[in-house]
């Protein structure tokens, strides 16, 4: 099975960076200054590079090499820029997109990927920040369906919408802030479908942007799902009515 690569050092990490590798997460030293931090820095604010301040302890955890305070994970995928995914979204006889706000759960990413790819989803879109990092555990609970689906990474999900919007793919949102029912929503068309993180949910200015909100039906007292449970039945709705 393949894994992240790591790169250990500042000037390694910026090499990394601006060679423009597929860097999933970089991992900072607390307190750690200097000139190179600072470049550094700035081109994680840049490049919109998911990052973390983390205690020396925790860098050691992760790693028995002389890392100088900085340790760099390179995702084992290759990551789709929006206009590639535009091609897969061509080939596709009636487009499929899954879009995932904020969800940072490694486990509940890894599930939801392996779902998406056996119901059909052409394409998965995340954010470059706030998004769960491709890692072992990612790759274990997708069951290696991550290396067979595309995943395009954006800075920001209302690019994404725009961009999808433009193509006449109707951008659908899961929240439970709905009153439209899921089984009363026509999925036959081209949709791109909106998960929301279980802390969060979907960002307020993107259900804004959306085309239609809609929600499942909860008759318990939790009225909560796991949100790679809610995206199953989701995803599953679509396919009962695409058959």
């Amino acid at each position: 099975m393949e894994k992240n690569t790591e790169i250990y050092g500042i000037r390694s990490v910026i090499e990394a960076i601006n060679s423009s590798k597929d860097i999933d997460k970089v991992f900072i030293q607390t307190g750690l200054k200097g000139k190179l931090i600072g470049q550094l820095e700035a081109l994680i604010r840049k490049n919109k590079i998911n990052s973390s301040y983390v205690p020396t302890q925790k860098l050691d955890r992760l790693s028995k090499k002389n890392h100088q305070g900085v340790i760099a994970r390179i995702s084992p995928i290759k990551f789709l820029e929006i206009n590639e995914l535009s091609s897969v979204i061509e080939k596709s006889k009636n487009p499929f997109i899954l879009i995932l706000d904020q969800i940072n759960d490694v486990r509940n990413f890894g599930a939801i990927i392996r779902t998406a790819e056996i119901s059909g989803v052409d394409g998965i879109i995340i954010q470059n920040s706030s998004s769960a990092p491709i890692n072992s555990d990612t790759i274990k609970t997708s069951a290696g369906a991550i290396f067979n689906i595309p995943i395009c990474k954006v800075n920001h999900i209302k690019d994404a919408i725009y961009h999808l919007q433009s193509l006449e793919i109707s951008v659908i949102s899961a929240s439970e802030k709905s009153n439209k029912n899921i089984y009363d929503v026509n999925f036959k068309k081209p949709i791109a479908l909106i998960m929301g993180s279980e802390q969060k949910g979907i960002n307020k200015s993107v259900l804004n942007m959306s085309d239609e909100i809609v929600k499942l039906p909860m008759y318990g007292k939790i009225q909560s799902l796991n949100v790679s449970v809610a995206c199953g039945v989701f995803l599953y709705e679509v396919v009962r009515q695409r058959i």
